[in-house]
C-alpha cells in the first residue's frame, strides 16, 4: 500500500476516535444539527475503518507466517497462510482505494430528468416517450418515487417534452451518466415499406438543489408570468392562470409549469427545476474547465453529445463513451438499466483511480 494512502486512512482512524468521543458525551444532543452533522460524518468514515483494521490484520497474520517459514515442520502451513492473507489483503486494497476516491456531493440527491425529442419527427417524440418509460419502469425497480412536473405530448404519442422529478436515495448516483443525446434505429409502426429510421432525443440529468437558496437568484433577474394552462386537466385548468412561465435573464433559461391545478405550487416547481437548472449549468461550467486537462472516460455530459444507441433490428444497445455493447434491448426499455449503470460506474471509478495515481 502507497504511504500516502496509508496516511489518509490512519487520518480517519483518528478522527474516528474523535467522533466517538463526541458522540458518547453528555453535551452531544445539545446541538442537534451538529450532533447530526458528526453522526453523518462518523457513518461515512466507519466502513473505511473497518475494511482497513481488517486489512491491518491480514497484513500482520501474513507478516507472522512469514517468521515460520524458516521452520521445516511449520513451513507447509506457513506458505498456505501467507498465500491466503496475500490473496485476501489485495482485495481488501481494492475495496479501500474506491472508498477513498472522491465523493459527488449530489449522488445521493433526488433528481430532474428532462427528456426532449430531436432530429426525427414523430419518430423521435415516440422514442422520447419510450426512454422516459425506460427510466420510470427503472424507478420502480429502485422503489423511486417519480412525479411527472410538465410535459408536451406529440400528437402521434410519446413527448415532444417531458420534466420528471425523481426522489429516491442515490438518484444521482444511479442516473448522473444518462445525460447527452440517445439514438434509436428501427421500422417506425408508420413505415409502410419496412425502412429502418434513425432519430434522436436528449436527456438532462439534474441533481435537486438543497434548497433554493443554494443557489444565488436574485429576485431582480426573474420575470415570472402566468397564463392559461392548456391540455389535460379538467374544466377548472382551462379556466384559471394557473400555469407560470419563469424567465431568468442572466442565462437565459425558461422553465415552464402547468401540470398542477394550483399556482402558487406550478411556481414553486418552476422555481426548483429553475435552481437545478443553474446550480447545473456551474457544475458544467467547472468540469469543462477541468476537462481542458482531462477528459472524462464517460463524457463530458453536453447535451448534444451522442452517448448511446439502440439498435431495434439487431436487438442491441451500445454505449460509445465505454463502447460496451449489449444484445438485450427488450430487457434495457423494459428497465433493466444494472449492467449499463454499473459499467459506466466502474469506468468512472477507474478513471478516478487512474486521476490519483498521476496526482
Amino acid at each position: 500500500m502507497k504511504s500516502s494512502m496509508q496516511n489518509k486512512l490512519n487520518a480517519l482512524q483518528n478522527r474516528l476516535e474523535e467522533l466517538n468521543d463526541e458522540l458518547s458525551s453528555e453535551e452531544a444532543t445539545k446541538d442537534m444539527d451538529r450532533y447530526k452533522k458528526i453522526s453523518k460524518e462518523h457513518s461515512d468514515i466507519l466502513p473505511v475503518v473497518d475494511i482497513y483494521q481488517e486489512f491491518t490484520r491480514h497484513t500482520k497474520d501474513m507478516n507472522d507466517a512469514k517468521e515460520m517459514l524458516s521452520d521445516p515442520e511449520m513451513k507447509s502451513f506457513a506458505q498456505d497462510e501467507i498465500d491466503a492473507n496475500k490473496a485476501k489483503i489485495i482485495m481488501l486494497e481494492e475495496q479501500l482505494q474506491t472508498l477513498l476516491l472522491p465523493k459527488d456531493p449530489n449522488d445521493e440527491k433526488n433528481i430532474f430528468l428532462e427528456i426532449r425529442a430531436g432530429a426525427g419527427g414523430d419518430e423521435s417524440a415516440l422514442f422520447a416517450g419510450d426512454i422516459f418509460r425506460m427510466y420510470s419502469r427503472y424507478a420502480e425497480r429502485m422503489r423511486w418515487q417519480l412525479e411527472v412536473i410538465s410535459s408536451n405530448e406529440s400528437e402521434v404519442g410519446g413527448f415532444k417534452e417531458i420534466i420528471a422529478k425523481v426522489i429516491g436515495q442515490g438518484a444521482y448516483s444511479k442516473l448522473k451518466f444518462e445525460s447527452g443525446g440517445h439514438r434509436v434505429q428501427r421500422v417506425p409502426d408508420t413505415e409502410t415499406q419496412g425502412r429502418i429510421h434513425t432519430s434522436a432525443c436528449t436527456v438532462a440529468v439534474l441533481a435537486e438543489a438543497d434548497e433554493i437558496s443554494d443557489v444565488d437568484i436574485n429576485p431582480a433577474d426573474i420575470r415570472i408570468d402566468t397564463y392559461r394552462a392548456s391540455g389535460a386537466g379538467g374544466q377548472h385548468i382551462n379556466k384559471t392562470d394557473s400555469a407560470v412561465r419563469i424567465t431568468h435573464a442572466p442565462t437565459g433559461i425558461v422553465v415552464e409549469c402547468q401540470d398542477d391545478r394550483s399556482q402558487h405550487r406550478n411556481k414553486a416547481q418552476a422555481m426548483s427545476i429553475l435552481a437545478a437548472r443553474i446550480k447545473d449549468a456551474q457544475i458544467n461550467d467547472q468540469q469543462s474547465k477541468i476537462a481542458t486537462e482531462r477528459k472524462s472516460l464517460i463524457g463530458s455530459g453536453d447535451r448534444s453529445e451522442r452517448i448511446r444507441t439502440y439498435n431495434f433490428p439487431q436487438g442491441r444497445i451500445t454505449d460509445h463513451r465505454i463502447n460496451l455493447t449489449l444484445y438485450k434491448i427488450d430487457f434495457v426499455m423494459d428497465g433493466d438499466l444494472t449492467e449499463l449503470i454499473d459499467n459506466l460506474t466502474s469506468e468512472h471509478q477507474a478513471d478516478l483511480l487512474a486521476q490519483l495515481d498521476e496526482d
